[in-house]
């Protein structure tokens, strides 16, 4: 009569297993609140505007070396009186409405100084000044030239009208612009000879905080945050802009929709060369860009919904492409972003100064960690230390699957460790078609997930997870200023047809009317993509592509198989084990099972060790630790041999 109690109590917890597992699939692989991070620095604050959801979470950082704080104008909410270097402190803020703050070290209460604007819930937010403009269309007619009639790049700014063209010309502009007059257009005469210079010593080239606002043919550089910043926007565009040698980003769209970033070149990013980040939908391109000479070519932290990144070079970074989730911004997680035709090569320069988490992404061509629903197809992909393309889960308060993402028709070639990578755990669904590459990550990546047949739900690469975790180990706390002036200065770049006298285009609905062809995208020329001016010359040195061996074959096969029978024949035996054990109490029944199934290897080597097996212990032993010895040694032989990929 014991046996069909053992039975209920299996059946019971097996089915509470799959219940605690499908609710922690669920939590972890959908969709979270985030928080939105305002970083505080010597002596201003890294956006002028800020939005966020009523009841979400607002983290002041103090990435300074000052002490620094953050104090409601109307006394409603503050931050602690004085916030140490590295302290933070998260606020959250019941009360829709536009709440206009301040550090009381470094600036005051009318705006001047170290201020910022925080808007809670959905509530209309127009820019001191400019409530009565709206956004328009077309063009006003009017030119506003610098500095023949206003001095400086801010004075034409601050007179204009929605509509106006604003047209600097050649020379050196010591100064950083905010703008928060909507649907203007800033042009330059000369995309290399109109140049906006930080000095180091400034925020950002120029920040807009207006809906509609298009920046065109000149070049920031020397920022201590970014050359060109849209934050909070309904309608940008980037178009024949130049970005190098600035602090954080080169060009940089956050919380903002309905964009386009084309024919533009950034470089010596920190951080990113170009960035879109927290959005969805995006209905954002980036088309015909450059990036080098950055940490990451691309950094989008839970951005998509309608973007792509298209007919771009990405050469010479630390990594390329890497679109990512992560708690520290709203909208987690990561999706929906579209990767195509894009020419990807050596994304494993050391020299490129980085900040903190992008170290980890070091030679990866593409990179999507933690994101879901993406698709990569036809792109050209060489020489990377690590990996072509690699998708893995992503670690941050939360751990964030990737999930469904779709890799197609990509040449890849020239990888460190593998062409094709699939990291895990916590990566479902996603499925690998048509590529031709020489290895991949687990082995026979695309025969195991292809995107029309099978996909094994275990099949994944930890080895490549533990790496990851050992750069983040590794990555540095912060760098100097001029360190960042020290990375190679871009050769000119191509002129804006037209130039000063080309037609006045506000940026209103540039998603929907951007003549996008994305079927129409072929598989691009390298070696014509690098005739792109660069900073440096590229040289190609990818491995061509070739069939495994017949000892790759048998040691890739029976690495990427044999952790299945291992972990298959442990459970089972385990289970059985417990199921005889007439005089095992029901909860501990239940809670061995929980670990046994829920935590894959170390639950039941756990079991197997302090559990109270029945087995023999000798025989334990054997099964457990002679499995993996032999696992672990046909490995040594197979990457001996040379076959192991």
């Amino acid at each position: 009569m014991q046996r069909p109690k053992n039975l209920r109590i299996f059946l019971y917890g097996s089915l509470l297993i799959a219940g605690i597992a499908l609710a922690a699939c669920e939590n972890q692989g959908g969709e979270g609140a985030g928080e939105a991070h305002i970083p505080m620095l010597d002596n201003f604050f890294a956006r002028h505007v800020t939005r966020v959801p009523v009841g979400g979470e607002v983290v002041f950082v103090n990435n300074g070396d000052n002490p620094h704080n953050a104090k409601a104008v109307d006394g409603s909410w503050e931050t602690r009186q004085e916030m140490a270097s590295d302290d933070s402190q998260t606020m959250t803020i019941d009360e829709p409405g536009v709440y206009e703050y301040f550090c009381s070290f470094h600036g005051t209460e009318d705006g001047a100084g170290m201020a910022g604007v925080l808007v809670v819930g959905d509530v209309p937010y127009q820019a001191e000044g400019g409530a009565e403009e709206e956004v328009v269309g077309e063009a006003s007619g009017v030119t506003r030239r610098v500095p023949q009639d206003h001095g400086t790049i801010q004075d034409a700014v601050d007179a204009a009208e929605p509509g106006d063209l604003v047209l600097v010309a050649r020379g050196v502009y010591e100064e950083e612009v905010i703008v928060d007059t909507p649907s203007l257009v800033i042009r330059g005469e000369d995309r290399n000879g109109t140049i906006l210079d930080g000095k180091f010593e400034m925020s950002n080239g120029i920040q807009v905080v207006a809906d509609g606002v298009a920046i065109e043919n000149l070049t920031a550089r020397h920022y201590i945050l970014n050359g060109f910043f849209w934050t909070g926007v309904e309608g940008y565009r980037a178009s024949y802009v130049t970005a190098y040698n600035n602090a954080d980003y080169g060009i940089y769209a956050f919380d903002s929709v309905d964009g386009v970033i084309e024919h533009s070149y950034a470089s010596g990013g920190p951080d990113s060369a170009f960035y879109i980040g927290q959005c969805y939908p995006c209905d954002a391109v980036i088309n015909d860009v450059i990036a080098e000479h950055s940490a990451l070519g691309y950094s989008g932290t839970n951005a998509g919904g309608n973007l792509y990144i298209v007919n771009s070079l990405w050469v010479g970074n630390r990594a390329g492409i890497v679109p990512n989730t992560l708690d520290t911004e709203l909208l987690p997680p990561q999706r929906e972003v579209t990767i195509v035709g894009n020419v990807i090569i050596g994304n494993d320069d050391p020299d490129p100064v980085v900040k903190g988490g992008s170290f980890a992404a070091f030679g990866n061509g593409i990179l999507l960690a933690g994101g879901r629903d993406n698709v990569v197809e036809r792109n050209v992909i060489l020489d990377h230390a690590n990996h072509g393309i690699l998708v893995t889960p992503n670690i941050d308060k939360n751990f964030w699957f990737a999930s469904e993402n779709e890799i197609r028709n990509n040449s890849i070639g020239g990888s460190g460790r593998a062409d094709l990578a699939l990291a895990g755990p916590g990566s479902l669904g996603n499925c690998f078609e048509d590529n031709d590459h020489a290895s991949s990550a687990p082995f026979l990546l695309e025969v195991f997930h292809g995107c029309g047949g099978l996909r094994l739900p275990l099949g994944f690469d930890l080895l490549t997870a533990s790496r990851t975790l050992g750069y983040y180990a590794a990555a540095p706390d912060g760098f100097e200023l001029r360190t960042v002036g020290n990375q190679p200065v871009p050769p000119d770049q191509e002129q804006m047809p037209g130039g000063a006298d080309a037609e006045v285009l506000p940026a209103v609905d540039v998603f929907e009317n951007y003549d996008l062809e994305i079927d129409a995208i072929e598989l691009p020329d390298p070696r014509a993509a690098l005739e792109a001016p660069l900073a440096q010359e590229v040289t190609l040195v990818t491995a061509e592509a070739g069939s495994p061996g017949v000892f790759q074959l048998l040691f890739g096969l029976y690495g990427y198989l044999m952790p299945f029978v291992l972990l298959a024949a442990w459970v089972t035996l385990a289970l059985w084990d417990i199921v005889r054990r007439d005089q095992l109490a029901r909860g501990a029944a239940m809670g061995w099972i929980a670990a046994i199934l829920l935590i894959p290897f170390v639950g039941v080597i756990a079991y197997m060790a302090v559990g109270g097996s029945r087995i023999p212990g000798w025989m334990r032993g054997v099964i457990v630790a002679g499995g993996l010895g032999a696992y672990l040694i046909i490995l040594a032989v197979g990457a001996l041999v040379g076959g192991i990929v």
